[in-house]
């Protein structure tokens, strides 16, 4: 199957014409104007070291309605024990690099190369990027960034250097997006670190259809505030 070749024209083709591996395109760049064109047709760029810029739309895709999340009961008795600091963009550079540093299983190198540090920087600064991050100690411990885009929150990558701190970066996103009237997390693919939060898999067709309605909602511009902590957030997750 031909992938099509992406031109300077910020057009994509639809997603529906994916490779079975979910390939949409190749080629173009990671600027900020093309990263919220992707986002909006539900395609996302994955680079792969000695190939040109792929982009994505996978069959079934990974996501997590925030009113439908689980909360493990090791994570609540953590939060409670009050260690983690949970702020939101205050450091987003420094956590799409910490993300970029983390060890993956199976991976030698990492997927967020310079040409994406610049383009969602870029989309952070105009308010559609975020980091969420825990910190410990005046220390930044774990965290987690993505693209909010009316009610949907497309989430990339997270990392930790104390237990749980990305966790509890994420439960805090949460039970914040549940109190925003947010509708969906968009998680991309299958990971088990996001089947415990209560992340299923969608058809394609399903979440091209969910990401259009979310789409007719005003955006939440940056920089961020929440309204909830974490221990707020947990409450709000189990108290449904």
């Amino acid at each position: 199957m031909r992938v099509p070749v992406l031109t300077s024209k910020l057009d994509f083709p639809p997603p529906e014409r994916a490779t079975p591996e979910g390939i949409v395109a190749v080629g173009g760049e990671a600027s900020p104007e093309r990263l919220l064109a992707g986002y909006r047709r539900g395609i996302f760029p994955w680079p792969h070291e000695g190939l040109p810029l792929l982009w994505f739309s996978p069959d079934p895709r990974f996501v997590l309605p925030p009113r439908e999340a689980h909360v493990p009961h090791s994570l609540r008795k953590r939060v409670r024990r009050g260690e983690i600091e949970v702020r939101t963009d205050t450091a987003f550079e420094r956590v799409m690099r910490a993300c970029s540093a983390a060890p993956r299983p199976g991976q030698d190198g990492t997927w967020i190369t310079e040409e994406l540090v610049a383009g969602y920087t870029a989309l952070h600064a105009a308010g559609v990027a975020h980091s969420i991050e825990a910190w410990s100690s005046g220390e930044l411990v774990g965290g987690l960034y993505g693209v909010s885009l009316g009610r949907m929150f497309f989430g990339e990558s997270m990392f930790a250097r104390a237990p749980d701190a990305s966790k509890i970066a994420f439960a805090t996103l949460l039970g914040n997006l549940v109190a925003w009237d947010f509708a969906l997390v968009d998680c991309q693919v299958y990971t088990d670190h996001l089947e415990r939060f209560g992340a299923v898999e969608w058809p394609r067709r399903e979440f091209l259809g969910a990401l259009k309605v979310a789409l007719d909602a005003p955006t939440k511009m940056g920089p961020w505030r929440f309204d909830l902590d974490p221990a707020q957030s947990i409450e709000r997750l189990v108290s449904r």
